[in-house]
């Protein structure tokens, strides 16, 4: 805070796009969609006309025993969306709201079904869930969360895959993906599988599992291998624990969609099946909850949405006397603004031009962040989808990490600002999540500057020995 009070801020003052601009003028690509919540770009006209039509009608009414049309058609929109069987829909403000939601609707169903007396949870080594109390202590980062341990409630974590710096084996990122490496036997697996049996020893299970799926954010940007998912969800599954998906960076898109094939002519009445939005989706996993939010709205208006299963909405079913109900709710639940803006958004998503032009974005990404191997201070690349993660490091022989009171990150974010191109380092990581509407040419440049600002921090030599 006090390095931030030297400087005058970047003050936005308009965008279109990819683009933003500050009050002097300046403008900057957006290549963190707005801390990885725009989708389509800022002002899109069609976001921009659902607002504008809902204005004309209503910006917001109560949810407290009262429903609305646009928040309904949206609950219907999810669920079809999502293709997991979560027929069940509560309207949120944020990521750390969807997740406290999950969290206290899996804490009771633990307890009303008999799954036990005093439910517990397990998340991820480096799981960062939102900064609400009962999120915060789902989190295993001690920069974010110890300050707050007298607040938390206890949960128990297991080792999350990180194959760069993985205590097993020796991957070798250079020029590969740091995940394909002859030596690995799983054992990040096992980790997980010894972590529900010690639990089973003390006769009670897990309440749920509450991950990432595909890619932890605020770790660093660390994709699992494929089939970790799968295979750990089943763990769960075997374990008698319910799976808490938090989606609220992995969804609506980010994590990629493999090959789009052209349509084909189907039988009447029957269209060709989009891509999956959601990561679980990709692994086949069906969670018992969904947490999403950020990018729901388009990155327009604050929402979230928690998707759970029949049985879950059953456990809180009874007379008015019994007091069954799910004890919780926010003012702006159900907002009609944001229902309208997330509609628009879900309706964009689904258009063969954003599927196009999303697998297009995608390879571009790939394609230039390739180049940045050369550089002597970039230790891993990671990339699944639109999210990439590079991560600086003081020697790309031996994987040293900068201190992080090096501001290693910072430094090189500071030096992307300058130069047109905006991101927010996490530690050592230089993320990168254009939005979906990014040109090939604002992606070359994204890449491009973090490439020259790499340079001009640490300097220009190119790495040898490879």
């Amino acid at each position: 805070m006090r390095d931030w009070l030297k400087q005058e801020p970047i003050v936005i003052v308009d965008g279109q796009g990819s683009v933003l601009r500050d009050v002097h003028g300046r403008e900057y690509l957006d290549a963190n969609a707005s801390i990885w919540t725009n989708l389509h770009g800022h002002r899109h006209p069609k976001i921009n006309a659902a607002i504008h039509r809902q204005l004309q009608k209503i910006a917001h009414s109560s949810a407290l025993g009262l429903a609305n049309e646009p928040a309904s058609l949206l609950g219907e929109a999810l669920v079809q969306a999502t293709h997991l069987d979560l027929p069940k829909v509560f309207f949120s403000d944020d990521g750390s709201t969807a997740l406290e939601v999950a969290l206290k609707l899996a804490y009771e169903f633990a307890r009303r079904t008999g799954r036990s007396r005093k439910p517990r949870f397990l998340s991820l080594a480096g799981a960062y869930h939102g900064d609400t109390v009962g999120a915060v202590s789902l989190g295993h980062i001690d920069l974010f969360h110890k300050a707050y341990a007298g607040l938390l409630f206890a949960s128990d974590s297991v080792m999350a895959p990180y194959c760069y710096r993985c205590p097993f084996n020796q991957a070798k990122p250079e020029r590969t993906d740091a995940r394909l490496t002859r030596q690995c036997q799983n054992e990040c697996l096992g980790q997980v599988e010894r972590c529900f049996k010690r639990q089973k020893k003390k006769g009670q299970a897990y309440a749920a599992l509450v991950l990432e799926p595909v890619m932890q954010g605020a770790a660093g940007m660390i994709p699992q291998p494929a089939g970790w998912l799968r295979h750990v969800a089943a763990l769960a599954r075997d374990h008698g624990a319910q799976l808490i998906a938090d989606e609220v960076m992995t969804g609506f898109g980010r994590m990629g969609m493999g090959k789009i094939h052209e349509p084909q002519s189907l039988p009447h009445g029957l269209s060709p099946t989009p891509p999956p939005l959601f990561a679980c989706d990709r692994e086949g996993v069906r969670p018992n909850f969904l947490a999403v939010a950020k990018g729901l709205t388009g990155g327009y208006l604050p929402m979230a949405a928690t998707l759970t299963t029949q049985e879950v909405f059953d456990a809180f079913l009874g007379e008015y006397a019994e007091f069954k109900t799910f004890f919780h709710g926010h003012s702006f639940t159900a907002n009609q603004l944001g229902s309208a803006a997330a509609l628009a958004s879900l309706e964009l998503l689904q258009t063969q031009r954003s599927l196009h032009a999303r697998q297009t974005l995608e390879q571009v990404l790939r394609t230039e962040l390739s180049s940045l191997w050369a550089l002597p201070n970039i230790g891993d690349i990671r990339q699944e989808g639109l999210v990439a993660g590079i991560e600086l490091v003081q020697d790309w022989h031996t994987r040293q990490p900068f201190d992080l009171r090096d501001q290693a990150g910072l430094r090189v974010c500071s030096e992307m600002a300058r130069r047109g191109v905006l991101t927010r380092p996490i530690g050592n990581v230089i993320p990168l999540l254009p939005p979906y509407c990014t040109s090939q040419d604002q992606a070359v440049k994204m890449v491009r500057v973090l490439k020259r600002a790499v340079r001009a921090v640490f300097g220009t030599k190119a790495k040898q020995g490879q």
